[in-house]
């Protein structure tokens, strides 16, 4: 049976499994083992099939570790012998899964006392998930993870503070290989129940329209302003980030639309590059789905998630709206125009004939902040996009518009009973729509485009769930040694002097780490570390944590690794190094937010703080968003240089002081910002007034 390819475009250049599922043998075979896997991923979701935590865990790692060795081997050109060697490593994190299964009540009884056998799968579970990290994120995590690793085993041997009492070689593999403490530890459960059905239900959507939808709304919205092709960029990609909650993935595909954009109309490539790269890093901080790691963090916090969509609500407009004003600002300095209005599509229109496809995700937000559980709000709001695109292809078969609303409402009715019933109605309602469409004209393509949303969504989720199991590892050493308390203490010794400068470090440690692994590994290490450190400085828990989540995206923006920056340079046929640049000046003003969180944490909305003791909490709410807006916009004119004309370097050094001294919350400091806010805008204004627009005698666009 022939298929299409369902990759997306560019994805060879930054991704380790290259273009997808090639048209051959073993590529078919891949493809259908990525359905079965998102196929069993939904039936344990919707608990059709019930499994023990342990056995959908192991499973879980299975089913990535059999995808991802084959799929890296074939995007990287390997012969007979490295394909052999990819299916027995392949092979090998199967017969990991299938060995707990079948042993899965005698390991229990077993537990702290492993015999030979358990051993030796113990440890091919451990080579097998590093090289498999290796494989897809390359060196620097199964390096940092590693030297965890060989702390475990031989810390006994380093000076004090720094050594442990010494462990057993079984008790180190006993404690990482199996229980839920390190491979198999928060991440990968994370990975294998809330993760991998977000990335579904993304990847459901995009193939519904959403992209199209979203792209629209923001050509009408923005798309005739100044610098408009930016500006629907930074909107564009923060709509998606709503329901991808993935930087990348983002970037090749709202990216390939809004990057051409952007240098059509004038702006550098590397800029454009950077600006796609900033917006769709911040999808991971967007609520309602957000990135990997808020699920990761609702769970070690063991608060609900809504309260961390809640503590990110703020902060994610905040960043949207410093790309936003960056945007601006660099237009206005280069003349950077927007588009003709009458080539803009509508965006009332747009919503008019696309507003069934926001259903799925308003009702996932309704659940999520009606108490219910990620998985199961997941569970709807993925049911209801299959029946949403399944439904579309039966309603236009359907020979009038009173028929077809009738198909509708009770196709509505159906959904609306898992309130009542449960899921199965919604299951049953689904293999219905899937009986029907195999037998309609077009049904057909429906469902051929609802399988490869499977194929593409499991392949997807493999870097983000090999990542949550090596990071197990340092978790797992973390919990076994106490390593964390080491460092943790020396936060503290420093910030009972000055708390800025531990937030500072634990800044820079996020970045250094990021610099060579991903978010959902750079939040776990430094959160592990930092999070109890600041909280004994009276950083309430989940601020740091979103302190250090925060970093942690903007980490991801900074060379060498910048993978969201390397994904968009084919696109902007630009180096990945330049567009990294772009992309940390881009996201410059964000800096500010993490920070002056911390010193209030009503800009999170959580309580305490003494702004909120001492004028109440709605107030510091307000006071501090105003506070925190003037300062992302006095930092982002002086990395720009240019507020309503160019700045001159004395007023770019003012527009600095001013933002500093606002995000310091040191006595008097908020009124010094001010005062200096005022002096800057006033002297600029006063000095500029009368002078032509900047890029004026450039004239508009650039063709």
């Amino acid at each position: 049976m022939s298929r299409p390819d369902v990759s997306p475009p560019a994805a060879d250049f930054h991704d380790p499994t290259g273009s997808g599922f090639a048209q051959t043998p073993e590529g078919r075979l891949l493809f259908w083992t990525a359905v079965a896997f998102s196929l069993f991923q939904i039936a344990t979701a919707a608990h059709v099939l019930s499994v023990p935590s342990q056995v959908l865990r192991a499973t879980h790692v299975a089913f990535l570790l059999l995808l991802a060795f084959p799929l890296v081997a074939t995007a990287r050109g390997a012969g007979a012998i490295g394909k052999a060697l990819a299916w027995g490593l392949a092979f090998l994190g199967v017969a990991v899964a299938t060995y707990q299964f079948i042993e899965y009540e005698p390991l229990i009884l077993r537990a702290g006392d492993l015999n030979q056998v358990d051993l030796v799968f113990g440890v091919i579970a451990l080579a097998t998930v590093f090289l498999a990290a290796y494989a897809m994120m390359g060196p620097a995590l199964p390096i940092i993870s590693g030297s965890f690793l060989l702390y475990a085993l031989f810390g006994q041997y380093l000076p004090s503070p720094l050594n442990h009492r010494g462990y057993d070689f079984s008790q180190v593999i006993d404690q990482l290989a199996y229980g839920t403490e390190g491979i198999y530890g928060i991440p990968i459960y994370v990975s294998a129940t809330y993760i991998f059905l977000f990335i579904l239900f993304g990847s459901f959507l995009e193939r519904a329209g959403m992209i199209k939808l979203f792209t629209d709304i923001s050509l009408g919205c923005v798309g005739h302003a100044r610098g408009g092709a930016a500006k629907v960029a930074v909107i564009a990609s923060g709509m998606m980030g709503t329901i991808s909650g993935s930087g990348v993935a983002n970037v090749v595909t709202t990216g390939q639309f809004t990057i051409p954009l952007m240098k059509r109309f004038g702006y550098r490539p590397a800029f454009a590059g950077g600006v796609e790269a900033t917006a769709s890093m911040g999808g991971q901080i967007m609520p309602p789905v957000m990135g990997a790691v808020a699920f990761i963090m609702a769970e070690t916090l063991g608060v609900e998630y809504y309260e961390v969509v809640k503590a990110a609500l703020i902060p994610a407009l905040l960043y949207f709206a410093s790309a936003f004003w960056m945007v601006h600002l660099e237009a206005g300095k280069h003349g950077l125009h927007g588009l003709p209005r009458a080539d803009l599509p509508s965006p009332i229109r747009a919503l008019r004939e696309g507003w069934f496809l926001i259903l799925p995700l308003a009702v996932l937000v309704y659940l999520l902040f009606s108490g219910y559980t990620p998985l199961y709000a997941g569970t709807i709001g993925l049911a209801m996009t299959v029946l949403l695109i399944l439904g579309g292809s039966v309603a236009l078969r359907l020979p009038s518009m009173v028929i077809r609303m009738v198909f509708w409402i009770g196709l509505g009715l159906v959904a609306a009973s898992f309130f009542r019933i449960g899921i199965g109605a919604i299951l049953v309602a689904a293999a219905a729509l899937i009986a029907v469409n195999a037998f309609v004209s077009g049904g057909r393509d429906t469902l051929i485009s609802c399988r490869d949303a499977l194929a593409e969504g499991a392949r997807t989720a493999l870097p983000v769930g090999v990542a949550c199991a090596v990071v197990g590892v340092i978790i797992g050493t973390m919990t076994l040694t106490g390593v964390a308390t080491t460092f943790g203490a020396f936060i503290v010794s420093v910030g009972e002097s000055s708390l800025f400068l531990s937030l500072v470090l634990t800044m820079v440690t996020c970045i250094v780490l990021g610099m060579g692994i991903p978010t959902i590994p750079n939040y776990i290490i430094t959160s592990s570390i930092a999070g109890p450190a600041l909280l004994e400085l009276g950083v309430p828990l989940l601020v740091s944590h979103m302190f250090v989540f925060y970093f942690g995206i903007l980490a991801d923006l900074t060379p060498p690794v910048a993978l969201a920056c390397f994904a968009a340079a084919p696109i902007a046929r630009e180096s990945g190094l330049k567009i990294s640049l772009e992309a940390i000046k881009v996201a410059a003003a964000g800096f500010v937010i993490p920070f002056m969180a911390v010193y209030t944490p009503s800009l999170m909305l959580q309580e305490g703080g003494p702004m909120a003791a001492a004028i109440g909490y709605w107030p510091a709410v307000a006071y501090i968003v105003f506070k925190t807006g003037l300062a992302i916009a006095l930092w982002g004119a002086a990395v720009v240089g240019f507020l309503r004309r160019r700045m001159v370097a004395w007023e770019r050094l003012l527009a600095t002081a001013a933002a500093f001294t606002l995000v310091a919350a040191l006595p008097m400091t908020d009124e010094i910002g001010f005062a200096l806010a005022a002096v800057i805008i006033g002297l600029h204004w006063l000095r500029t007034r009368g002078q032509p627009e900047a890029g004026a005698a450039a004239g508009s666009n650039k063709a």
